[in-house]
């Protein structure tokens, strides 16, 4: 014990692939042990995600855990090739909740502009995220239209907050190939972003 807390054992990338794999050939019992080892890294994307919310979202963080975890277990059929997979599809998941949580209450309101979003290395958005996510989530859709890769880059580092390294792991490419990708689909996103506004 480390003052009055039990240490958290982080699971290894082999043992979360061994557990995606069999889960996918139809195990059960490999969803009941990966789900404990996962929770805190879904927890910690949405967290993330939902801290770039406006105070009193009406979605919180562990609504969007376990609607990302429900969706999940409808892809359970999903040739999981790893770790880094698994939280990609995660990070996207995340994503489209949140787009679709976006969409519903702009729906509800009718009218209103969209805001401009700055994209950063931390990716900061203005205060009413709703309309800018819907926005971020149309210039990223174009983007996949002209570059997929760009496209996952960008979904990977500002939706699910994976390090360069593990979005390299994630696509197989280098670090030097997600920094340059990564710095590149930004300046075309804010191209986008600033004719949609």
């Amino acid at each position: 014990m480390v003052s009055g807390k039990s240490r958290q054992t982080i699971p290894s990338a082999g043992e979360v692939t061994g557990l995606l794999r069999d889960w996918a050939d139809g195990d059960t019992a490999a969803l009941e042990r990966l789900v404990p080892l996962v929770h805190a890294e879904l927890r910690r994307l949405a967290h993330r995600e939902m801290g770039r919310e406006r105070p009193g979202h009406t979605l919180q963080t562990t609504a969007l855990v376990n609607e990302a975890y429900l969706r999940l277990v409808d892809a359970s059929r999903m040739n999981w090739q790893d770790r880094a997979h698994f939280f990609a599809m995660s990070a996207q998941l995340m994503r489209r909740i949140l787009v679709d949580h976006a969409r519903a209450r702009q729906a509800r309101k009718r009218g209103a502009g969209a805001r401009r979003v700055e994209l950063t290395e931390g990716v900061v958005v203005t205060p009413d995220r709703g309309r800018d996510i819907v926005a971020l989530d149309d210039a990223l859709k174009a983007l996949a239209s002209v570059d997929e890769r760009k496209a996952r880059v960008v979904e990977l580092r500002y939706f699910g907050g994976l390090s360069v390294e593990e979005s390299a792991e994630a696509l197989r490419v280098s670090a030097e190939t997600i920094m340059r990708d990564w710095r590149l689909a930004k300046a075309w996103l804010l191209r986008e972003l600033e004719r949609g506004k």
